[in-house]
């Protein structure tokens, strides 16, 4: 593997790569632009800004490792008496989305670096996947008791995935003021292969050690650096390997669902009276959509006919 001659900017992209000797498999994402138009449509305080940021990098991580092109992979937060009411992401179609819902006089009466335990209370995380071509859907959920929601991430693959995983996250911001995150994912296989012992359950896996040992050794500042080619930071990871294969890259895009058909649709199951008091003085029903914060308005006269 050599180091590869690539643009200086790499942002909004996904890429998968394999070591084929190491029975592992991985995956580096960095977000930018997409990132920075999903923050600033809500205006979050820095510690939520930074704790979405991490959420819509695992999001992406782990979204883009779907193989069916229609599926959803959705993360969503389930807290105890902690400052954030609601974080919700997912990704679909290789576009990803999220808020979150917060007690902003809680958390201006807290540090500026608040833990995640502060954030969350004694919260959880929960991992679900929808697969358009078949139907099915699984769910895993976890504790959020790590520093992280990378941790909490890492622990949903040992427990409920019972493969062993490595997830780093990381943020930071440009001389501009924008907003970059990267994430890197990394799994050891059964053997290579689909259907084989699951790796847990051997003694030892010296394999994956050594895979998680030079995982380990990326910071969060290689992850969110803009300037460095994804291909080269696998390329420094993993370049004394005797076979690394890179996977083609997929482009990363900010996505909502919402439009103004599918409000209309959706507000005209209402019977006509509820919606006559959803209008205001003006005849005109206004629904914000949580996730990108667009204000859609409808005069109820009009649904009414």
């Amino acid at each position: 593997m050599t180091d590869p001659a690539l643009p200086t900017t790499d942002l909004d992209r996904a890429l998968g790569f394999t070591i084929p000797a190491r029975h592992a498999r991985g995956r580096v994402v960095r977000l930018g632009p997409t990132l920075d138009a999903i923050l600033s449509a809500h205006a979050y305080p820095p510690a939520i800004e930074k704790l979405l940021a991490e959420a819509l990098t695992l999001t992406a991580l782990i979204g883009s490792t779907l193989k069916d092109p229609a599926g959803q992979l959705t993360m969503q937060t389930q807290t105890q008496d902690g400052i954030v009411t609601l974080l919700v992401c997912d990704w679909r179609g290789g576009e990803v989305r999220g808020y979150v819902q917060f007690d902003a006089d809680r958390l201006a009466e807290g540090p500026a670096e608040p833990s995640l335990f502060a954030l969350f209370g004694a919260g959880y995380l929960a991992i679900t996947f929808d697969l358009a071509s078949t139907g099915e859907r699984y769910q895993g959920i976890v504790p959020l008791d790590g520093d992280t929601l990378a941790a909490a991430a890492q622990s949903y693959f040992y427990q409920s995935e019972q493969i062993p995983t490595l997830v780093r996250a990381g943020m930071r911001k440009d001389a501009d003021g924008r907003c970059v995150a990267g994430g890197l994912l990394i799994q050891h296989l059964p053997e290579g292969e689909e259907g084989r012992e699951r790796l847990h359950t051997k003694l030892d896996h010296p394999e994956w050690e050594h895979v998680e040992a030079l995982g380990r050794t990326v910071g969060a500042e290689e992850l969110a650096d803009a300037a460095l080619p994804i291909e080269t930071l696998v390329w420094r990871l993993f370049n004394e390997e005797s076979e690394v294969r890179v996977l083609d890259g997929q482009p990363i895009g900010k996505g909502c669902r919402c439009t103004l058909e599918h409000i209309r649709a959706v507000l005209a199951r209402f019977p006509v009276e509820q919606r006559m008091e959803m209008a205001d003085e003006r005849g005109v029903i206004a629904v914000d959509c949580a996730f990108c914060s667009t204000v859609f308005p409808l005069q109820a006269n009009d649904l009414a006919a």
